[in-house]
């Protein structure tokens, strides 16, 4: 029993004091240090004047939280930045009288992710997430709730495509 525990807690300490790995979830090189996360650009033909600011600081907030990098406004070892291309209202369920019973709010973001450490890493890909709504109810009354949930989405799928390698 003894042997089994030192041996468990001896690889925790293997995989904790490589540097590379860690509990979060997160596979960021120990010589990385920094990332900046450039202002998100709503570039969508429908824009929701809050989202640019919610998804930029929602990012921040997710390295802040989940890494031990710290947040640079310039020159960082990794930099993600880009834009909102898409912001799309579309029908979905169609009844028996050919009226949409559902609706749903899609929100696609082009990201550009620059690691100079390791120029292999780096990409340019879009990410596209959505919440489905009745459509009895007006965007109005449910679109921040939506919007909110759909930038938490994107939050971890661009946090995982970026420092977890997901």
């Amino acid at each position: 029993m003894k042997r089994s525990l030192y041996m468990i807690i001896a690889a925790l300490f293997a995989f904790s004091s490589c540097g590379v790995y860690s509990f979060s979830g997160t596979s960021i090189a120990p010589d990385v240090t920094s990332i900046s996360v450039a202002r998100i650009e709503n570039r969508a033909m429908r824009v929701n004047p809050a989202l640019s600011n919610q998804l930029t600081e929602s990012l921040k907030e997710k390295y802040r939280k989940l890494t031990k990098l710290s947040i640079e406004d310039m020159n960082a070892d990794l930099e993600v930045e880009g834009e909102i291309t898409n912001y799309e209202i579309t029908s979905m369920a169609v009844t028996a009288n050919e009226v949409a019973s559902m609706n749903r709010l899609t929100i696609t973001v082009k990201i550009r992710f620059t690691n100079k450490k390791y120029p292999k890493e780096d990409f340019d890909r879009s990410f596209a997430e959505f919440e489905d709504y009745s459509s009895s109810t007006s965007l109005d009354a449910v679109e921040a709730r939506l919007v909110d949930a759909i930038t938490e989405k994107l939050t971890e799928s661009i946090f995982n495509a970026t420092v977890a390698n997901w």
